[in-house]
């Protein structure tokens, strides 16, 4: 497998330095990816570093996957106009934890195969060196002038710029070079990857096992994701997609797939799975016949849910989404965890009410009427009549009561008129 063809077709790669895919042709590679904790869990604008990796591995290489314990406590100004908040090293070492519990979902750091993955923290090597050292030993290899060229830099100083740049993140890319010339030297680590804002951390990398070691090291980067309408990747009104389960339930990360527009499904289908190219063109071609049936957006969503989150909790977010859209029942619901069950239903209207009530027994009208949904006991009677009164999805009568039996998740109840209008209760 040629692993730069690989990423070249997908719509994936975004530059690289020379000689790099001659290099990765002849030679059994170790290259490695940075990411910097700078919360708890990753989110999807880091799925698609994780997915090179995933490849670099399919390809034969040696992927590593350095989790920034160090560099974390400094912050990397690519690509930010202002400064990070530094994080204490209490909340850091809680990231990192977080993080490597994440990547261990993608990458297999334990298999006795050749190519394992390897999972590596900057602080390991970078705790022992006191600032002198530092200075010394590999400040003075980069010059002042070679490190104001880089985009990262030029941005923030610029005459424009109303923040400027502190001395703390103007170090960061001499961590990062630090880095790479640390993993050229300990584990014959020739190449570093990642996001197009990287390029100048990772070239100051190469610069440095070039004048500190005589060596020759390799750089390629990925194009950074963008959406056909302008907002920004992995984002929606609620704030980032994560690839944790308790912030992001899979329900929602599988709706943000399945929302993705046609133009941004044709690309998505190629980066985030690992289905051929063959498959990838057929899948194309039929949805282009019939777009509202939506094939590439529930692949893609099929794909990744499975991939971040595995098999069941894809199987879930289907049934959460049919519950919806679908004919689901009582028992379909009562699966559900709280979570995914408030996501499904976020936005709709709801009232309180005791436990007790819920406990001796809640009357069908007294249900619908006193607790706001429908104006009045003659309201609530008349969709009776008409047949169009639900608890649980599932029709009822004049004479249901709703008791402790009804409760999903041991709190809610959902009240339900016609096919579209939902109202919850919720047993405090």
């Amino acid at each position: 497998m040629n692993f730069v063809e690989e990423l070249r077709w997908r719509g994936m790669l975004h530059d690289m330095m020379p000689e790099t895919e001659e290099y990765l042709l002849k030679n059994k590679t170790t290259g490695y990816i940075g990411f910097d904790p700078t919360a708890d869990s990753l989110h999807i604008g880091s799925l698609v570093p994780i997915i090179i990796l995933m490849h670099f591995q399919k390809a034969g290489h040696n992927p590593i996957a350095l989790v920034g314990g160090a560099t974390g406590m400094v912050g990397d100004p690519s690509g930010k106009s202002d400064e990070r908040n530094l994080l204490d090293e209490e909340t850091l070492n809680k990231n990192i934890i977080g993080v490597k519990g994440q990547l261990a979902r993608f990458l297999d750091f334990n298999s006795t195969t050749e190519n394992a993955a390897k999972l590596v923290n900057n602080y390991d090597w970078m705790k022992g060196i006191s600032l002198i050292e530092f200075v010394r030993d590999v400040g003075k290899h980069i010059t002042v002038n070679y490190m104001m060229a880089k985009d990262s830099v030029k941005k923030r100083i610029d005459s424009d710029s109303q923040t400027g740049m502190s001395f703390t993140e103007f170090t960061y890319q001499l961590f990062q070079g630090y880095d790479f010339y640390h993993l050229y030297k300990e584990n014959d680590c020739k190449l570093q990857m990642g996001g197009s804002d990287q390029w100048g951390n990772i070239t100051t990398g190469t610069e440095l096992i070039r004048r500190k070691a005589q060596g020759k090291a390799y750089a390629l980067t990925c194009k950074l994701i963008t959406k056909a309408d302008g907002t920004k990747f992995g984002k929606t009104a609620g704030g980032n997609v994560w690839l944790d389960a308790d912030r992001t339930s899979p329900y929602k990360y599988y709706q943000y797939w399945l929302n993705s527009s046609d133009e941004d499904a044709e690309s998505y289908i190629k980066i985030f799975t690992f289905l051929d190219k063959e498959t990838i063109e057929t899948l194309i071609a039929e949805h282009k016949q019939a777009p509202h049936l939506r094939l590439l957006q529930k692949k893609i969503g099929e794909e990744v849910t499975t991939m971040t989150h595995g098999v069941d909790a894809y199987e879930n977010a289907i049934k959460a989404s049919n519950i919806l859209f679908g004919n689901s029942t009582a028992d379909d619901l009562k699966s559900l965890n709280e979570q995914t069950f408030l996501d499904v239903f976020d936005g709709v209207p709801q009232a309180e009410i005791e436990r007790s009530v819920i406990e001796n027994g809640l009357e069908i009208v007294p249900a619908f009427s006193d607790t706001g949904f429908l104006k009045s006991n003659g309201e609530v009677r008349r969709a009776l009549s008409e047949n169009s009164i639900s608890v649980n999805k599932e029709k009822v009568k004049d004479d249901f009561v709703i008791t402790t039996n009804d409760l999903i998740a041991d709190k809610f109840v959902l009240l339900q008129r016609g096919k579209k209008s939902y109202f919850l209760l919720k047993v405090v």
